[in-house]
């Protein structure tokens, strides 16, 4: 596994090493052993799959203290830009973004700590999408941050006007408007 730091302190990119011949393809998608030497001492406690179509958004979520969850994200099918958004306020990166392609070809995986608001854009007809999670999903801790928020400057590949947003993604304040609780 090929550990790439992003510009986001503690967000990673992870490719494993895949093993291919005629009848397919082989990797490895995760060693607790190697995950915690080279990438974060996190315990994974739940793991999420979607299933999105082409021009879907979804984002930019994350969980409000002490309910906050750190993600290891994948596309296991399709092709998807994926974006975490730094919400720490101490760090030097605050406010910023990482965008990473991940897809069911280049079998990329992204690491997201706790405190980055996490989100991605479905490129292909159709994507099924995979997270790790070290913390459980509490209904009353959910936040997210508008993925139509220009002053972030994240591209998702798709015209905003076209995208498909759940009612929900449609209410989240600008970060402007944000207080971050990290």
């Amino acid at each position: 596994m090929q550990i790439i730091k992003t510009e986001i302190p503690g967000v990673v990119i992870l490719e494993p090493r895949v093993f291919a011949d005629p009848r397919g393809y082989f990797f490895e998608a995760f060693c607790e052993r190697d995950f915690r030497e080279q990438v974060a001492d996190v315990d994974f406690v739940q793991d999420n799959v979607s299933l999105s179509t082409r021009g879907v958004i979804r984002g930019l979520h994350f969980q409000r203290p002490p309910f906050a969850q750190a993600k290891l994200v994948s596309c296991l099918q399709g092709r998807v830009i994926d974006v975490g958004v730094d919400l720490r306020r101490s760090s030097p990166t605050f406010g910023r973004h990482v965008a990473v392609e991940l897809s069911g070809e280049n079998h990329r995986q992204l690491f997201l700590p706790r405190g980055i608001a996490h989100g991605f854009a479905v490129l292909s007809d159709s994507a099924l999408f995979h997270y790790k999670c070290d913390n459980y999903y509490a209904p009353a801790s959910e936040a997210g941050i508008s993925i139509l928020d220009s002053s972030l400057g994240i591209d998702w590949q798709i015209d905003p006007a076209q995208a498909v947003l759940s009612e929900k993604d449609m209410k989240n304040p600008l970060f402007s408007d944000f207080d971050s609780p990290f």
